[in-house]
């Protein structure tokens, strides 16, 4: 019996995770009355006596998770930005690299990417390693996500009866350029410089859609070579290449809402080439990914109560 912890399972992330692996078998789910879920002595005796423990907190919180942790046996699957780009943390897109898989199921730290991460880094990073994609070239990627992305204020916000009229249509944020996933955009794509970044946020739930340019001029291959590479690298079953991705000339960010699964695209001709991603922001995005790599960590099938 695997006993698992879930530090933070009030948040969207760890409220979903908490519903996905509670009546799994060969799980046992350690909790807390919630008189001392923020209460750090009785973190600490869950963190350490459990196999595996989910960090679903902001950043901060996370970090300081980890530093109670004393029991070397304790592994960590962590779904904040607290730890994407630290050294001896495997990255949990095991798709990403041919030893992505491997390096996850090993892992005593995991950290699960982030949701706009996620899907820039499915259509660049292949590219980049095969040569094809010039990584010092100046990219830019526009991303627009259902409303849930932003956790339980954000969602109280667009469905209260009283919301602004502006929540009726997309909203750019990350205005500064300086958005929290951009580290782990670079360090896990090989890009030489940060990416011009365009998050938008929409009025519906969960779904994502993730578009990324291709200059010509940065490019050491055709579409039908981006095609190839892409293709070779996604086959399945959580993350796939789409020859014919989209609806009636449409691709909608809705179009793998209440997945798991993540759809990877080629759109465009031979001057101008379009890659994208689309999933859902609260599947492959955050809850899907962290239940796969405990899959993987478990030894078990990665699909395992994942809907794809």
């Amino acid at each position: 019996m695997t006993k698992i912890f879930i530090d933070g399972k009030e948040g969207t992330t760890g409220l979903r995770i908490f519903e996905r692996i509670g009546n799994r078998s060969g799980i046992e789910l350690l909790t807390l009355p919630e008189e001392k879920r923020k209460d750090t002595e009785s973190r600490r005796e869950m963190l350490n006596l459990c196999d595996i423990a989910f960090l679903c907190l902001p950043d901060a919180a996370a970090r300081e998770a980890v530093s109670l942790i004393e029991n070397p046996a304790v592994r960590v699957i962590d779904t904040s930005t607290a730890h994407r780009t630290a050294a001896g943390w495997a990255y949990g897109f095991p798709e990403l690299t041919p030893d992505g898989a491997a390096k996850v199921a090993s892992a005593a730290r995991v950290a699960v990417p982030g949701c706009h991460a996620s899907g820039f880094l499915a259509v660049t990073a292949p590219l980049i390693s095969a040569g094809i994609l010039n990584p010092k070239t100046a990219l830019t990627a526009v991303s627009i996500t259902g409303y849930s992305g932003g956790g339980k204020k954000m969602i109280a916000a667009y469905e209260a009866e009283d919301r602004p009229a502006l929540y009726g249509a997309p909203r750019l944020y990350g205005l500064s350029q300086e958005h929290k996933h951009l580290p782990e955009m670079v360090a896990r794509s090989g890009l030489a410089q940060v990416p011009f970044f365009l998050p938008y946020v929409a009025d519906f739930y969960s779904g994502m859609h993730v578009s990324v340019p291709l200059p010509a001029e940065s490019l050491s291959g055709s579409i039908d070579d981006v095609r190839a590479c892409l293709a070779a690298a996604y086959k399945g079953p959580i993350v796939s290449f789409a020859e014919n991705a989209g609806e009636d000339g449409f691709v909608s960010a809705l179009g793998m809402s209440g997945k798991d699964s993540m759809e990877v695209f080629v759109s465009g001709n031979s001057d101008r080439i379009v890659v994208g991603a689309r999933y859902d922001n609260l599947g492959k995005g955050a809850s899907g990914a962290a239940i796969q790599c405990l899959n993987l960590m478990l030894g078990l099938d990665p699909t395992e109560g994942l809907e794809l």
